[in-house]
């Protein structure tokens, strides 16, 4: 008997497979098409392009797995064990320069698509009237920094770096242009204004980010390294460090603030009462 089944063959675990297969890409599908579990919305003109560029590439990629796990569930199927001694087959040429041909294709257009995002990002300078901002990464938390009434930086001096007594980032006390300077552990910016980060790291490696600007920066000391955008939605959203950067990474994170301009005015005029006193 049981010889008789080993000469002939099962289509049952071809089918079984085929149809879990099935079952897996409609659930991947459903799941990806009512958005179950999605990005945030985004809050820069940036952001949305991003969002169209990975929109585009997710189609494309999405109708490429459909077919090919539909093939692959066919191919279970019609090649299942049916006794037949199997039998060696060598790929066809001809076909592997096309699909090759086609994938180069499409990613090189897909590529041209973003093209524009990416530059903007990453080449476009920010706006003459863009607020600037500094940005300090260091284990395991974030500083930022505003200008002040003066509109200038102070200078930073490493040696004088001493948290314990209100100065994480080390402002020189000899520079009057810092004595303005507004020093907090969150990030407060106005929306629909162009705004300039300036990264920098006080130790190791760190990365803004920000889920909702669709922005990703590496910190890295020795550098200052600009970013630019323009917020478009108030609201308070989580400024993550994506970089894995020591035992306390896993709470190295702040609050963005985007607020009116009105809002933002009283902030700062809030805080220049507090450096006064």
């Amino acid at each position: 008997m049981l010889s008789r089944k080993s000469s002939t063959g099962s289509a049952v675990p071809a089918i079984l497979f085929a149809i879990v297969l099935l079952i897996l890409v409609a659930s991947t599908l459903y799941l990806h098409i009512a958005k179950t579990w999605w990005f945030p919305e985004a809050i820069t003109p940036v952001g949305h392009q991003i969002d169209q560029q990975f929109f585009a590439t997710f189609v494309v990629t999405g109708i490429v797995f459909v077919l090919a796990q539909i093939a692959l569930a066919w191919l279970v199927f019609r090649y299942r064990d049916q006794g037949r001694k199997a039998t060696f087959v060598r790929g066809h040429h001809g076909l592997e320069v096309l699909w090759t041909t086609a994938t180069l294709v499409v990613f090189v257009a897909l590529g041209v698509m973003a093209a524009h995002a990416w530059g903007e990002v990453h080449f476009g300078g920010p706006s003459p009237d863009a607020l600037q901002i500094e940005v300090t990464g260091l284990q395991f938390q974030w500083e930022f920094r505003y200008a002040g009434p003066d509109g200038k930086f102070g200078r930073i001096n490493v040696k004088d770096i001493d948290a314990s007594v209100g100065n994480p980032l080390g402002l020189d006390a000899s520079d009057p242009a810092g004595k303005d300077d507004i020093v907090v552990p969150d990030l407060y910016l106005p929306v629909d204004r162009p705004i300039e980060l300036m990264l920098r790291s006080q130790d190791v490696i760190h990365s803004f980010f920000v889920r909702e600007l669709r922005i990703k920066q590496d910190c890295v000391p020795g550098l200052i390294i600009p970013i630019h955008f323009e917020v478009n939605k108030t609201g308070d959203y989580e400024v993550t460090c994506n970089q894995l950067c020591g035992l306390g990474h896993y709470h190295m994170h702040a609050i963005m603030h985007a607020m009116s301009e009105a809002d933002f005015e009283q902030w700062e005029k809030k805080q220049e009462a507090q450096n006064a006193q």
